[in-house]
């Protein structure tokens, strides 16, 4: 029963984290062009999007959908937390904070990974057990 549960949310949570990081890399764009002010849209963004990969743990394990998305969910929470430390150094290394946006293409590119990882399972997976198969003719007398 869990598990019927926990596979729908992981795909629609799975997209809706790629649209995310979408809205994300525009809102750096934004701050980049548009002043520094922008740039805390993008950095109060980046926090509530953090929360995705947590939940996308959980419904892969309840979920069961593997071991592979599971830890792909825990890297993204650990990259959006690194995303944090990197930030931090752009003062004083400035190198390594350059690393910032792609830590975030990277994160990107495992979204869409698991999104369509899991759109492939969705579209594999069988009917439930409990569904019953329709009667097309009535039985004969």
């Amino acid at each position: 029963m869990a598990q019927s549960i926990a596979r729908p949310i992981h795909l629609g949570v799975a997209w809706l984290y790629v649209i995310g990081l979408f809205v994300q890399v525009f809102l750096a764009g934004m701050g980049v062009f548009s002043g520094a002010t922008a740039f805390a849209t993008h950095r109060d963004f980046g926090y509530l999007l953090t929360l995705l990969p947590a939940v996308l743990l959980v419904t892969a394990l309840v979920g069961r959908y593997g071991r592979w998305h599971a830890i792909a969910a825990a890297v993204m929470f650990g990259q959006f937390i690194l995303q944090s430390v990197l930030v931090l150094q752009r003062d004083s290394v400035p190198a390594i904070a350059a690393l910032h946006p792609v830590n975030g293409f990277l994160i990107l590119l495992i979204a869409v990974w698991v999104a369509r990882d899991a759109w492939r399972a969705w579209q594999t997976s069988p009917a439930p057990a409990h569904a019953e198969p329709i009667a097309t003719e009535s039985p004969a007398e």
